[in-house]
């Protein structure tokens, strides 16, 4: 499809967006026209949402200009964005679970007949929505108890009787089965015949071939390429999203030894998040997890650390069988783990650095529970500057950078002596020295024999620092690559399986 000559209904110019000191958008130029799909792809972090968010009113731009259909375009938050015609289906599901299904889909604009909500008319436009998508379930129910993918159809559902010009879709198909997807195509065909224009963001490369009419692709906040077709084959698609250089600030990697020291059989998750996970670390190996997001790797390496239930297979250590039923017995084994959100999972923001690495190791800085504070400050102090953390012991970790804030973590974790370290994206908003300075931390840890998982959203981290990387698409584990065969291209086409 071209749209040489037309006019778009929606413009952005010179896109920049920054938070703080970072810029996280650089110059964004894009344009929608009515009637066509255009695929925004883009590995995690590539800035995808931040566009959409800005479009859609959820975030403000630091500059640049936007225009909507011919005129001056800059929505102060998504009311005013909805009330011009664009709608924005989120990946995260947004219902309220204690109301029904059509108060869902009108909340915050139900239809009113003699100053109270006109129940009729809201049920019956509800109903006609659900039936649009092939749903048959009644819009009086509540949404509690809902499967996953009938709340992200109810979610579409919303969407379409908002009537918006312009719909993106944020990973609308990401818990939707074949059928299910199938009448959701079907009806982005109707909304482009009747021209709507869609944004439509996914990681499913052989789902965009079939939706999309242009592919526009963005790369650590700029857009790097533009397709005016999306019939190519995956590999040109994947090279465009992941085409960056490898040079470094990532030490050599290390040798591991032939022991295996953590051995991971047939592991299912009771939540469905992955199943049939096989793999085993060596002494002093780093071993990588990627994929793409939902594909199951946080869930993952939570369960090994005994934070998410287990509802098959087995962990072993050195040979013995130590799954965990809770973190307490992981810890107790050797295995800690570096969670994703520090904020809020990994470090107290009100208190003191040298408490935050206390609270993982009270048996060092305590006798006969109790504990001594002068104990507490040496053993903090030690560590502090063990693992290169710039702040004085008494400093609160929310008056530090996210960078020591992360060394905070990782430090009252390794003060244990682990055998098993798991980095859950270990370097996610941090700057480069702070990376670079973890990644001499995390090689330290292989020297030295401990057996280090890493998972990171990072292609270049993940390929830098692994000497094996395991591969996962949609709780699937589709492949293990060694350092040697995996790049940027083959760890994708794995991930997108």
């Amino acid at each position: 499809m071209t749209n040489s000559g037309k006019t778009p209904i929606l413009s952005l110019r010179n896109i920049h967006k920054s938070y703080g000191p970072i810029e996280v958008l650089h110059g964004i130029d894009l344009d929608i026209h009515a009637g066509e799909v255009v695929a925004l792809l883009g590995e995690n972090g590539a800035g995808k949402s931040t566009v959409s968010n800005i479009i859609s009113g959820t975030v403000l731009p630091s500059s640049g200009e936007m225009t909507w259909q011919g005129a001056s375009y800059a929505p102060a938050n998504p009311r005013e964005a909805l009330d011009s015609g664009v709608g924005m289906i989120h990946q995260e599901l947004m219902l309220l679970p204690h109301l029904s299904i059509a108060e869902n889909i009108f909340v915050g604009r139900y239809p009113m007949k003699g100053g109270r909500v006109d129940r009729r008319e809201m049920e019956s436009r509800a109903h006609h929505g659900l039936e649009r998508l092939g749903l048959d379930i009644s819009p009086r129910r509540l949404v509690q108890g809902l499967s996953t993918a009938n709340q992200q159809l109810i979610e579409i559902a919303k969407a379409l009787t908002l009537n918006a010009r312009l719909l993106i879709l944020d990973e609308p198909t990401a818990a939707l089965g074949g059928e299910e997807t199938k009448l959701l195509f079907k009806q982005i065909e109707r909304l482009k015949a009747e021209g709507v224009g869609i944004i439509y963001i996914s990681h499913r490369l052989e789902e965009i071939k079939q939706i999309a009419d242009r592919i526009v692709v963005m790369r650590d906040g700029s857009k790097v390429q533009e397709f005016d077709t999306a019939d190519l084959p995956v590999r040109t698609i994947v090279e465009a999203m992941v085409g960056r250089s490898m040079e470094q600030m990532f030490p050599p990697l290390a040798t591991p030894t032939e022991d295996t020291l953590l051995e991971v059989k047939g592991l299912a998750s009771p939540a469905g998040h992955f199943r049939d996970v096989n793999f085993s670390v060596r002494r002093g190996e780093i071993f990588g997890i990627a994929g793409l997001v939902g594909a199951g790797r946080t869930e993952l390496v939570r369960a090994i650390a005994g934070a998410d239930p287990i509802s098959e297979g087995t962990v072993t250590l050195n040979g013995e069988d130590i799954t965990p039923s809770s973190p307490r017995d992981a810890i107790q084994n050797g295995i800690v783990l570096v969670p994703e959100d520090r904020k809020l999972q990994g470090v107290v923001l009100d208190h003191a650095i040298r408490e935050n690495i206390a609270y993982s190791n009270f048996e060092s800085v305590g006798k006969s529970g109790w504990i001594s504070g002068r104990r507490l400050r040496s053993f903090a102090d030690e560590n502090i500057a063990r693992f290169g953390v710039k702040g004085q012991g008494r400093q609160k970790a929310s008056e530090m950078s996210g960078g020591n804030q992360q060394k905070v973590v990782i430090a009252k974790w390794l003060a244990r002596n682990p055998r098993v370290v798991l980095l859950d994206e270990p370097t996610r908003g941090i700057d480069v020295g702070a990376r670079s300075s973890i990644y001499e931390i995390i090689h330290g840890l292989a020297a030295e024999g401990v057996a280090v998982i890493i998972v990171s959203s990072d292609l270049e981290e993940v390929l830098g620092v692994s000497n094996r990387i395991l591969v996962m698409a949609a709780g699937r584990q589709t492949g293990i690559l060694d350092h040697s065969e995996a790049n940027d291209v083959s760890v994708m086409e794995l991930a997108t399986a």
